[in-house]
């Protein structure tokens, strides 16, 4: 067996892992605020994703849109950290063997530095800064690359379940 699935059980047989496993109200509620934190980071990141390629809220500047959003995306993300783990807790051993698991890891890598390559070069530069009408191929290739990157996430995390 290895390292990693061992590692794996023992969270999973821990006093906490059972606990919230056979818990008839924790595992659901966690599972519930996991979904609820997903729907309000993930639900504004299609938005702002919209917005980048061109198709939703037009006459928004970028700029405004991001900072009206970004307390409720990193919220939301906050949310789905914490009820994530606590989710991977009671059901390690199950999900690590999972092949969609590590699918999902890959593609929230991706989202991730296609974000921060967004929010640090991109979303400095004069056309979305100053708010052009029409955002440069890089802008938009950076809100489909978010837009299939999460969707690959949440597609990837409804497997986990399913596939052994």
């Amino acid at each position: 067996m290895s390292l990693i699935l061992e590692l794996a059980q023992g969270l999973q047989y821990s006093a906490l892992g059972v606990a919230l496993a056979e818990s008839a109200y924790a595992f659901p509620l966690i599972e519930a605020l996991h979904l609820i934190g997903l729907s309000v980071s993930v639900g504004l990141i299609f938005l702002i994703d919209l917005r980048l390629i061109g198709v939703f809220l037009k006459h928004v500047p970028v700029t405004d849109l991001l900072h009206q959003t970004r307390p409720l995306v990193l919220g939301g993300f906050a949310v789905v950290f914490v009820t994530g783990v606590l989710l991977f807790w009671s059901e390690a051993a199950t999900v690590i063997v999972s092949p969609a698991f590590p699918v999902k890891f890959l593609f929230i890598a991706i989202a991730g530095l296609n974000a921060l390559y967004f929010e640090f070069r991109i979303a400095k530069r004069p056309p979305v800064a100053e708010n052009h009408a029409v955002l440069p191929a890089s802008v938009r290739t950076a809100g489909l690359v978010s837009l299939a990157s999460w969707s690959a996430v949440i597609v990837a995390g409804r497997l986990i379940p399913y596939l052994p």
